[in-house]
């Protein structure tokens, strides 16, 4: 059949436009001491509030709780059981079989084009309630730095005497307050002269452990700073801080000596002071939160993203690249067009990608007048679609896989269970306050459930005459732990943002642990990353156009994700990527296109980038 009629398929594409907005996810997790608490999970669901900033939203991770007071504590604290390696060892011994640490250290790859020789030691809190925000904390981490170096992750409780010689650089996410660090970690971080970046809590137990830390750094840390300070300035631009990470505090410092130290980043509050959010003092940076709670789309996570890159390699290359993405291609598709996209692109010299699914499905004829409708794109009444697809790659375009059908099933998930509204790999609902839920993966998920559906889209390309895709997009960014394995043993590559759940990286063995799907969180990237999936990931960091507000979320215009793009621009080596829908004005895409352009960026193919 020919698909939905006009009428029908505008709406469609309507509801269509919401689901590119929810792509990062909050967290379902215990309260926190939050002045104003997040929409809370229904059920076993996570729910995603959405913020402005479209396609990123406001709330990812939640913040560590509140410190127990402003004032910093005076004594450090006992080790006692907490530390897991009891009796002082150095990092050779670490191997000797008479010692056995908790688990030994997992090693992750850097994306193509790394320096081979950069290697980041990254240490995260491990103990308390609020463990399990360690890690995820340090998974973000990890994918971050893999832009630049290999890496390694691991509890800081756990770290040995000399352990950081094998490293060029090493990062501490301080997410529990005064968690026991080993005195030697301490030391070794007094003592080097290589990159390290400190975030957060516990800095007062190396200033107490210095002893002379004020004179040798030129800076002291002071207190926690709960004033509502939500914009932070860094590199002459000015970020976002969002209100829900205010009770958390930031931690406050002091420059005593200009000439060691300076504030690379400030904050400013509601009446105009400001204050250092990120202090420098030599190879030593140290940021006063954490950056990876309640991410928005222009959030202070790019400062951060921009500081981690920087002890990851402090000689990366610095280019100005972007992707576009042509989105929700399927066999219902008008080729008009998509010939016009294809034209206008291919006559700027603009290189694009296409986010195809092959297998169109409207099980309860939701568009069709109660009439089930299932269309593939090797059908006879796809011809005009495939040979339109067929156009653009003949002008510069590259094929993705975006599922199978971009739908699950014939049950609303959450919407119509018609393809491009729905999730694929995810199940999920609408809540009564009209949220996204975030359930679970479907019960029949497995790995041969995924490879079933990622053959069966496969052979439809074959069928229609399509060049083979080498890349994967989730549809709707969400997949199961298990989902994005398979797709990693099928493409290696994806094109999209990550969804994670905790548990699955105990001790920083990726891998090892049960997914907590009631814990999911999403990160995006201003550049090309390695997952902890394995995964090259190209990045799409600035989202979509979205015309309308709908399930709490805001409009997002063409001014907004330009203005979104040069904030991104504070990230070295940041790719400025966005996709587009083909039903939008074509005239959307020129001002995207050349505002992109015209802030000297060069659109490049996503293939290109697989060698970084």
């Amino acid at each position: 059949m020919s698909g939905p009629a006009p009428a029908s398929r505008a709406l469609r594409r309507h509801v269509r436009r919401v689901w590119l907005t929810a792509l990062i996810v909050l967290l379902a997790a215990p309260a926190l001491s939050l002045a104003k608490p997040p929409p809370h999970a229904h059920g076993t669901g996570v729910m995603l509030p959405l913020a402005p900033g479209g396609s990123i939203a406001n709330r990812t991770l939640p913040a560590p709780p509140a410190p127990h007071s402003a004032t910093l504590p005076t004594q450090r604290p006992a080790l006692g059981s907490a530390l897991r390696l009891q009796t002082p060892q150095t990092f050779s011994m670490l191997w000797s079989p008479s010692v056995l640490p908790v688990s030994a250290p997992a090693f992750f790859a850097a994306a193509p084009g790394a320096d081979a020789e950069r290697n980041t030691l990254i240490l995260y809190d491990s103990t308390g309630a609020w463990a399990w925000l360690g890690e995820a904390y340090a998974v973000q981490t990890g994918n971050l730095v893999s832009h630049a170096s290999r890496y390694t992750m691991h509890p800081a409780i756990d770290y040995v005497a000399g352990e950081m010689d094998g490293y060029t650089g090493m990062i501490y996410i301080g997410s529990t307050y005064d968690e026991p660090l080993p005195t030697a970690l301490l030391d070794d971080v007094l003592a080097t002269d290589k990159p390290v970046l400190w975030m957060n809590s516990n800095i007062w137990q190396l200033s107490q452990r210095a002893g002379d830390f004020g004179t040798r750094f030129g800076w002291m840390p002071l207190f926690y700073n709960f004033d509502e300070a939500l914009t932070v300035n860094y590199k002459g631009v000015a970020l976002t801080r969002s209100a829900l990470a205010v009770p958390s505090g930031l931690l406050q410092t002091s420059i005593l000596d200009p000439t060691r130290a300076e504030a690379i980043a400030t904050i400013t509050d509601s009446n105009g002071a400001t204050a250092p959010w990120a202090t420098r003092a030599g190879h030593f940076t140290y940021i006063g939160e954490i950056p990876f709670s309640y991410v928005g789309s222009d959030d202070r996570y790019l400062a951060a993203v921009d500081l981690i890159g920087q002890v990851a390699d402090p000689n990366m290359p610095d280019r100005n690249r972007a992707l576009v993405r042509i989105e929700d291609v399927g066999p219902d598709a008008n080729p008009n067009q998509l010939r016009r996209i294809a034209d206008y692109l291919y006559s700027r010299g603009v290189p694009f990608s296409v986010a195809v699914y092959t297998h169109y499905k409207d099980p309860n004829g939701v568009y069709n007048d109660g009439v089930s409708v299932s269309q593939t794109m090797s059908s006879r009444s796809s011809r005009r679609v495939r040979d339109a697809l067929q156009y653009m790659v003949a002008r510069g375009g590259t094929l993705l896989m975006h599922g199978y059908t971009h739908q699950y099933e014939n049950v609303p998930n959450p919407y119509s269970g018609v393809s491009a509204d729905d999730f694929e790999f995810y199940r999920s609902h609408i809540s009564a306050d009209d949220y996204v839920i975030y359930d679970q993966p479907p019960a029949e998920d497995s790995a041969a459930w995924a490879q079933s559906r990622i053959a069966a889209a496969f052979a439809e390309f074959a069928a229609s005459g399509l060049p083979t895709p080498t890349i994967f997009e989730f549809p709707h960014y969400a997949g199961s732990a298990t989902d994005y394995q398979v797709v990693h043993q099928n493409f290696g590559v994806r094109y999209d943002r990550g969804l994670y759940a905790a548990g699955w990286c105990p001790g920083g063995a990726c891998g090892s642990g049960t997914p907590d799907y009631t814990r999911i969180y999403g990160q995006f990237f201003p550049y090309a990353v390695r997952d902890i999936f394995g995964s090259l990931v190209l990045p799409e960091s600035l989202g979509n156009i979205e015309p309308e507000e709908v399930n709490h979320h805001p409009p997002r215009s063409v001014q907004d994700i330009l203005a979104s793009a040069q904030r991104n621009t504070v990230v070295k080596d940041n790719v400025q990527s966005f996709f587009f829908h083909p039903y939008l004005p074509l005239s959307q895409l020129r001002q995207l296109v050349q505002g992109i352009q015209g802030m000297g960026y060069q659109f490049v193919s996503p293939e290109s980038l697989k060698d970084g």
